[in-house]
């Protein structure tokens, strides 16, 4: 590596998590990087400090805003590992001549499954019935199949039509809703009622959420749409902490308008060792790793180095 290697900040923590898997792939291109120390997601003041310096960076949900693409005088790419774009300044990235790229589609199967492994897990009382058995407790719960129940999905995109393929085949009743039109042949293969969220609000046992976190789905569960919940459900968020409301999810929670949650993303992440979500039985929680899988991950890293290379 020489003095006119191109200078790399690596802050995507399934990457930083590898160790050295990349080390011979950043000599073989000439860079120089920087690996960010981190749990979760570097600070806009921790990104401020150093962004100077960086030709590129491979970022999680770092905040890169208007004020830290000001201060990246030298950073001509900015590559998103996965899909979710929410956490950067697009129209800033342009303005200041930065290319931003992403993988779209990236882990709508992973995803996908976590959302049937909650709703498995609820109807059939797995975790429940594991408990009492531990405390000798030898007794007949009351358990459902998934063909009882009504889905609601909000966002049939990539991922939401992966659940609905999966919850059709337990002969579930889908709705769906969505902003965007969707093919017909979606709706029909997997038999989804395209609704209104009130009516999901209504309808659905489950209420698992797809959609893009931007200014129409932030806060789209807050305390008005929980209590339009009719039959208690299931609220699965494996998409974005930011489009339900922490204090609305609480109050469901404490006023039984909902009936559990499964959540693997939360509006403040690392989720607070003291945050009382940590307090409801009801309640299932992973720290942002829905999309766990060696072979989508594996994916995924490979075109995140494509990106970075492509567009030095």
């Amino acid at each position: 590596m020489d003095n006119n290697a191109k200078k790399i900040l690596l802050s995507a923590p399934y990457m930083l998590q590898e160790g050295s898997m990349f080390d011979d792939f950043f000599r073989e291109h000439n860079l120089s990087v920087t690996r960010a120390d981190i749990i979760e997601h570097m600070s806009e003041e921790e990104l401020l400090e150093v962004i100077e310096e960086f030709d590129g960076a491979i970022c999680g949900d770092d905040p890169f805003t208007r004020a830290v693409f000001e201060k990246a005088k030298k950073l001509k790419v900015l590559c998103k590992w996965g899909t979710g774009i929410n956490t950067i300044d697009l129209n800033a990235a342009a303005e200041f001549g930065v290319k931003v790229c992403n993988t779209p589609n990236a882990f709508s199967h992973p995803l996908a499954e976590t959302v049937m492994g909650y709703m498995l897990n609820s109807v059939r009382n797995i975790t429940v019935s594991t408990e009492e058995m531990k405390r000798g407790i030898w007794s007949k719960i009351r358990c459902f199949t998934l063909s009882e129940r009504t889905l609601g999905i909000i966002g049939i995109g990539n991922v939401g039509t992966q659940v609905a393929k999966r919850a059709a085949a337990f002969g579930m009743r889908i709705l769906g809703n969505d902003i965007r039109s969707i093919a017909p042949i979606i709706l029909e293969q997997y038999g989804i009622e395209m609704v209104s969220k009130q009516e999901i609000y209504e309808q659905a046992d489950f209420i698992t959420i797809h959609c893009d976190l931007n200014e129409t789905s932030y806060h789209l569960f807050d305390k008005t749409a929980f209590n339009a919940m009719k039959r208690k459900p299931f609220i699965i968020n494996t998409a974005r902490g930011g489009h339900i409301e922490h204090s609305a999810l609480l109050y469901a929670l404490k006023n039984k308008l909902i009936s559990g949650a499964g959540l693997d993303v939360f509006e403040t992440e690392p989720l607070p060792k003291d945050d009382e979500l940590l307090t409801f039985e009801n309640v299932f929680l992973a720290p942002h790793n829905s999309n766990s899988s060696p072979k989508y991950w594996n994916m995924v890293h490979k075109n995140t180095l494509k990106n970075l290379i492509e567009n030095l």
